[in-house]
């Protein structure tokens, strides 16, 4: 199947992954003429990168403030409208780059608010633990729901191996388990492209695959979090985000994983629960989805769906391809990272809720929609 996305947008960031690479950050503002700087942390950001940051901008004679996010009562640094309103508060109009110090929450926020005030913002990852670092899509928590909004991407990504090195390993777990989420997502993709037509680019799935695929054959350098590993899994995961870049939109990177992901966190939010880590959610909703397309083509013949039958066989192949629950489940646990629903706090009922609704939370066809719409549940053995 060839390239059908109709449009190919631009794909230049500068990407440096290696270690004190911090120390060139001063030299590429100074080469933008960026000299007055808004950095914006967390409390635990700050700590694992923000105050060298900081220490780097005055001793290079930058004009710079901070905006220090503050966690609800939850404890959650949330992507929301009080976080927005808070650095659309401390950014003056002298401010002429931010930079983004954190992982996936931070970089939301300040990607949407660098899009609105046309302002270019620097990526500094603290944590190998999402795919989002190079793609222009923010997911938000508006009015309690999620929604994703097309933003803008970095200029520059300083992923600094030594600061990434020494990140909780439930974030690096997190990661893996983001990376883990293509299995199914690119099986949606294809899915969506043969029986609805949606726009699809062989360039943008091939990289998310080559991202992916050199995860999964390094998952024991990933395991040891020494410095190779974490290089390994840092680009997975920011050419996975430049695939979302140049098609822009996230097809590449999600599918009905995601959509249980963004499910289960709106609920988290709705009863005021701690929120989870996206990538741990994608990880064990990667394993749920596997085993649902999987059951489904075991039960479902060309002949039950005339819709499906022109492309049966290639969508079962393609299906069987995805890794077994299993494995996933033993992948996850290998990066000490969770693989059940229950360990994550989600007990079965939330899980039957969202595969059933969870689907309408994006004009997206998948698999999972598939199945809904054309109420094929009876069709599959029950667990």
């Amino acid at each position: 199947m060839g390239c059908t996305c109709r449009n190919h947008f631009p794909v230049d960031i500068d990407v440096v992954i290696e270690a004190n690479c911090l120390a060139k950050l001063p030299s590429y503002l100074e080469s933008r003429n960026c000299r007055h700087v808004l950095v914006v942390v967390d409390q635990n950001t700050y700590r694992a990168a923000g105050k060298s940051v900081l220490e780097c901008l005055s001793e290079n004679s930058f004009a710079h403030a901070l905006v220090c996010l503050q966690p609800n009562e939850q404890e959650d640094v949330v992507a929301d409208e009080v976080a927005l309103v808070q650095i659309f508060m401390e950014a003056s109009p002298d401010v002429d780059v931010f930079i983004a110090v954190g992982s996936g929450t931070i970089h939301d926020l300040v990607r949407f608010v660098s899009c609105k005030l046309q302002r270019p913002f620097v990526s500094i990852p603290t944590a190998p633990s999402v795919d989002g670092f190079a793609s222009s899509g923010a997911p938000l928590v508006i009015r309690g729901a999620k929604v994703t909004i097309q933003a803008a991407p970095p200029v520059a990504i300083f992923a600094d191996l030594n600061i990434l090195q020494e990140a909780p390993r439930h974030l690096l777990a997190a990661g893996f388990g983001d990376m883990l989420g293509k299995c199914t997502a690119l099986v949606d993709w294809t899915f969506s492209c043969l029986m609805a037509d949606e726009p699809y680019c062989e360039t943008a799935a091939e990289w998310t695959r080559q991202a992916l695929d050199s995860c999964l054959s390094r998952v024991d350098a990933i395991v040891e979090g020494k410095a190779e590993g974490i290089e390994i899994l840092m680009r997975g995961l920011i050419q996975s985000g430049l695939a979302m870049l140049l098609v822009g939109h996230s097809r590449s990177a999600s599918g009905a994983e995601h959509h249980l992901s963004h499910y289960w966190e709106t609920d988290f939010l709705e009863h005021g629960r701690p929120q989870v880590l996206h990538g741990a959610k994608v990880g064990v909703a990667t394993g749920i989805i596997s085993g649902l397309y999987k059951n489904l083509f075991e039960h479902l013949s060309p002949d039950d769906c005339s819709q499906l039958s022109p492309h049966y066989e290639a969508l079962r192949d393609l299906v069987f391809q995805i890794p077994e629950p299993g494995l996933i489940k033993d992948y996850l646990r290998r990066v000490q990272g969770p693989a059940l629903p229950e360990e994550l706090g989600i007990d079965r009922m939330l899980v039957n809720e969202a595969l059933h609704k969870a689907y309408r939370l994006r004009e997206r066809y998948t698999i999972l929609r598939f199945i809904n719409e054309n109420n094929l549940w009876n069709r599959l053995a029950q667990e």
